[in-house]
């Protein structure tokens, strides 16, 4: 008997297991049963070598897929890192792991060697995960499945009570999960979410099969599994909110030195970048270019509660933004590395500007034919590159090969080359 089954024995409200979204993604035909408590209970949170060595044994010797899901602070600490991971297997049951008690889960990650890892949303996870010594070699991702198989509503909450028929505790996701000792309603919401996840994957990889679609799901996990990691953002300063306004050099030049000195604060006392200054003080700031203390006072953001110590340190950033020589003043606009901005297009390249308009319709058109969103059947960037430098030759072959070297999968080559292929020609479908 699942989890699902089995949490739902003595409840006569259960969904009838119709995966089907062809009803608005929605396949429960009764009310929904609310899911208040984890089937064993909440499990004790493993914060000590000795545990987690007791955890790896047990998620070893159980079988099936294992779910994973991965809490972070979010806008409470500086970066991503993971405060609690949980975990489900058949045969083991439910683990809540303490990563700031257990920082290395790498003896884990290799216990989970070869198995498929079952998570929602999977490219939010991987990095923290991978950051303690967890990432999988196979992996089913659930909201993933749901977005390739139609469903309109892919958070976890809507995907389990659409496919599986339950409500799952809500009101937990954003908070301070830093926090020590953690609440027990926090750690009931992170039990459940692992509780149903393996049948939510058995449901969708069901459904994909019926579309059709099942293959296209899987090559689209393998390329999640065996993706390297992101590289850093170069220039990332250049993404603070509300840098639209600013347009001069010197003010872009007070932009970055408070963002790089906002940065080196939270960074050293691990607290959210936001909770240090606001992006829009820092947009204020670069605005009006401040000349002293007084002046820096008197704008939003910096206002009486900031101490003169703090104000004398922005200031100082702003001094030095002023001090600059121009040459050394950064350049407005990012470095573009690929096709210019498609507002651009009918200026520079009329030609480009109408292949583009033909293949956005095209693959719009495909997208809707397959019930999926047309950024999952194919990139948007993929196909500005296309239509920006076309193969000199278009036809099935080149513009195959042109989708492959931007890193499109098997299956998408082959639905939207024949449409990019019309497109790309000027001819009509």
């Amino acid at each position: 008997m699942t989890d699902a089954q089995d949490t739902a024995a003595d409840s006569t409200r259960r969904s009838n297991g119709d995966t089907s979204p062809d009803d608005a993604g929605s396949s429960v035909t009764e009310a929904p049963t609310p899911l208040l408590e984890p089937r064993e209970g909440i499990p004790p949170v493993v914060g000590d070598e000795a545990a987690l060595a007791e955890v790896v044994a047990a998620f070893a010797a159980g079988s099936g897929p294992v779910a994973v899901d991965a809490e972070r602070a979010s806008g409470y600490r500086y970066g991503q890192r993971a405060y609690l991971v949980q975990l489900r297997r058949e045969g083991a049951g439910t683990a809540l792991i303490d990563p700031v008690g257990c920082p290395d889960l790498s003896a884990l990650g290799e216990a989970l060697s070869g198995v498929e890892w079952v998570l929602h949303a999977a490219t939010q996870d991987l990095p923290c995960l991978r950051e303690i010594g967890m990432l999988p070699t196979r992996l089913f991702d659930t909201e993933l499945a749901g977005r390739l198989a139609g469903f309109p509503r892919v958070g976890l909450g809507a995907m389990v009570e659409n496919v599986l028929g339950f409500v799952l505790e809500k009101g937990h996701s954003a908070v301070d999960w830093s926090t020590r000792p953690l609440p027990e309603p926090w750690l009931r919401y992170a039990a459940l979410d692992v509780e149903l996840l393996v049948d939510l994957r058995d449901a969708l990889e069901k459904e994909l099969d019926r579309q059709g679609k099942l293959e296209w799901a899987l090559q689209e996990f393998d390329a999640i599994a065996s993706a390297p990691p992101a590289e850093p953002r170069k220039e990332p300063w250049r993404r603070t909110s509300g840098m639209h306004k600013v347009r001069r050099r010197r003010q872009l030049a007070v932009v970055r030195e408070l963002w790089e000195t906002r940065d080196r604060i939270a960074q050293r006392r691990d607290v959210s970048p936001g909770k240090v200054l606001p992006d829009a003080a820092i947009v204020e700031a670069a605005l009006a270019v401040p000349g002293n203390v007084h002046a820096l006072a008197a704008l939003t953001g910096f206002g009486h509660r900031t101490g003169r110590r703090q104000l004398e340190q922005w200031q100082a950033a702003v001094d030095r933004a002023k001090a600059l020589p121009e040459s050394e003043l950064p350049q407005p606009g990012q470095p573009v590395t690929g096709p210019p901005p498609p507002r651009a297009w009918a200026d520079k390249d009329p030609s480009a500007a109408a292949r583009l308009s033909a293949a956005r319709a095209a693959v719009t058109t495909l997208a809707e034919q397959l019930s999926m969103p047309q950024e999952n059947l194919i990139s948007p960037d993929t196909v500005r590159r296309l239509c920006w430098q076309p193969p000199a030759a278009v036809d099935a072959g080149s513009v195959s090969t042109a989708l492959a070297g931007y890193g499109a999968r098997p299956w998408q080559v082959e639905l939207v080359t024949p449409v990019l292929v019309t497109a790309l020609s000027g001819k009509d479908a």
